[in-house]
């Protein structure tokens, strides 16, 4: 038993659980997000932190451990869904980088803000979704985990210092670091194409 939850969960490779956490955290993009819960604020909804970072670490581990389950499921192999959750990840980093709406999400209300919209689906939604699925195939769960407990506790405090950021920021640096992260969010994307591309052809 122990020997089969080792091997489902691998090792931790710290460099692998980093590299990982870059990605991720340009899909979820607490910083960039900011102006939106902000605007939330605005029309009077009360955002709890602490909440929003819990839910989004459920949705996150409930994702991630079960994945395999549903591709099982659909009968899919995780390096065709690496590809065209490499696709998707290219088209957001694509709405960073030349300020475009590709996806676009109901308006659902405020009244759970916590959960809708901010935990699911801009924090933990499709696309930092399809990320763990695609990341799945070069690194191991246990590095994952350790990656969404980073991007949470990211999450946690831009969440808790929303007001200050952005008074003390301003748009023009929050607009840089948006593109930033789209930049890095679009080359990663390139390589989990390629890579998963080059497996399926040569059959590994």
């Amino acid at each position: 038993m122990i020997d089969a939850i080792r091997d489902f969960f691998g090792v931790i490779h710290w460099g692998d659980a980093f590299a990982a956490f870059v990605l991720l955290i340009a899909i979820i993009d607490p910083i960039g997000n900011m102006p939106i819960v902000v605007q939330l604020q605005d029309k009077g909804a009360k955002i709890h932190p602490t909440r929003v970072a819990l839910y989004s670490l459920l949705i996150f581990l409930v994702f991630l451990l079960l994945g395999d389950l549903m591709l099982l499921i659909f009968q899919l192999d995780i390096r065709y869904f690496a590809i065209a959750g490499g696709a998707v990840i290219m088209l957001l980093a694509l709405e960073m980088v030349l300020d475009t709406q590709i996806f676009k999400t109901t308006d659902l209300g405020n009244e759970s803000s916590d959960i809708i919209p901010l935990a699911f689906p801009m924090y933990a939604g499709p696309g930092s979704f399809t990320a763990l699925l695609s990341m799945h195939v070069q690194y191991s769960i246990a590095s994952l985990l350790v990656t969404v407990v980073l991007c949470v506790i990211t999450l946690y405090i831009v969440l808790r210092g929303t007001n200050w950021l952005t008074r003390h920021l301003g748009p023009v640096a929050l607009y840089v670091v948006r593109k930033f992260f789209g930049v890095i969010a679009f080359a990663i994307s390139i390589q989990i194409i390629l890579t998963n591309v080059f497996s399926c052809l040569h059959g590994a």
